[in-house]
């Protein structure tokens, strides 16, 4: 599982955005927001390049990844 830190995310309509924006590149992909800790979680076959890539394509700016 991958762990991305990300800044911009305040609402539901974001939250969906990313979910979109992973599924896009992994329709398998589990995705887990959490909104106040501004992190979202990724189980993926894709690499964590590719899921940053999409998540700053969606307009939000990825500050951190790690593993989990």
């Amino acid at each position: 599982m991958i762990q991305f830190n990300v800044e911009g995310m305040s609402c539901q309509h974001c939250v969906g955005a990313v979910t979109r924006a992973i599924h896009e590149h992994d329709a398998q992909a589990l995705v887990e927001v959490d909104l106040a800790a501004g992190r979202v979680k990724v189980e993926s076959n894709q690499s964590a390049d590719v899921l940053k890539s999409a998540i700053d394509e969606a307009g939000y700016t990825v500050v951190g990844t790690s593993s989990v």
